[in-house]
């Protein structure tokens, strides 16, 4: 099997050039970039980028690109304000990711990546609907500019992912997987969800967690190697799909701590990558 390229979560600003010193740093040439800040996606600002990268030795997976407006991280604010689901921030966000995917096209990144939100189970449910529509849109337009559309794993079953895949049916829809996202929103054992959409999967986060304790809050985010993601088995499952993205390590704290976490990520991924 080929090896797969290890890289790291690397976030948008005045100091990106700093941040890509920092993966190679880490002995790294790869990352994802993110951006939840949709004004300084400028032309300007992606020919810098494009730049920055070539100049670091870098490659950029996939853009990462958030959105405007409220976003509760639990249970009941999740379905009303993420992703394009409600109905109140649906217009906004879709002018907004073709505007990441125009930025991503300038910088030479080849896919943008979001999430997309709490999909109603029901295929019947106005709110599927009108968010197939809205997808469609927004990955048409990607697909005039030569890119994937990539969903982040998180708020959607297995079934309901590749459900929603299926209907916006534009042909370049993909997975950003995030194992610890299925853990941390009770969605799916990552190694199991494999079974029903592998082949979908493009790139990925390597990320660790642990299942939800109450019915209102995400499950907690965990360093690698000390949640309940089986990377030993998911790795090897990957590869044998045809997986050849890159293995983005994110961490989702700030500081030392987080640098310490990442380089012990990255000694345990090695021998899985």
């Amino acid at each position: 099997m080929s090896t797969l390229e290890i890289g790291v979560l690397v976030h948008l600003s005045d100091k990106v050039e700093e941040s890509l010193a920092n993966v190679t740093d880490l002995g790294l040439r790869a990352c994802q970039i993110c951006s939840w800040q949709s004004e300084v996606w400028t032309d300007e600002r992606a020919d810098a980028l494009r730049a920055q990268a070539a100049a670091a030795g870098v490659k950029i997976a996939t853009f990462w690109a958030g959105y405007g407006g409220p976003c509760e991280w639990n249970f009941y604010g999740g379905p009303k304000t993420i992703g394009l689901v409600p109905d109140a921030y649906r217009a906004g966000r879709v002018a907004e990711l073709k505007k990441a995917a125009d930025f991503a096209a300038r910088a030479g990144i080849g896919s943008i990546t979001t999430h997309v939100g709490f999909l109603p189970e029901d295929p019947n449910d106005p709110l599927f609907t009108a968010t197939v529509v809205a997808l469609r849109e927004i990955a048409t337009h990607c697909k005039a500019k030569g890119l994937d559309f990539l969903f982040e794993t998180g708020q959607e079953t297995p079934v309901n992912l590749l459900r929603t895949i299926e209907e916006v049916g534009t042909g370049n829809l993909g997975i950003n997987l995030d194992p610890a996202n299925l853990i941390l929103y009770g969605k799916a054992n990552p190694v199991d969800a494999l079974e029903v959409f592998g082949t979908f999967v493009r790139q990925m986060h390597a990320k660790d967690g642990l299942y939800p304790t109450n019915g209102k809050e995400l499950g907690q985010e965990t360093p690698l190697g000390e949640g309940l993601v089986n990377f030993p088995k998911l790795m090897p499952k990957l590869k044998a799909l045809g997986f050849t993205g890159v293995v983005a390590i994110e961490r989702e704290i700030s500081g030392p701590k987080q640098i310490e976490d990442i380089k012990k990520a990255i000694a345990l991924l090695k021998p899985l990558c």
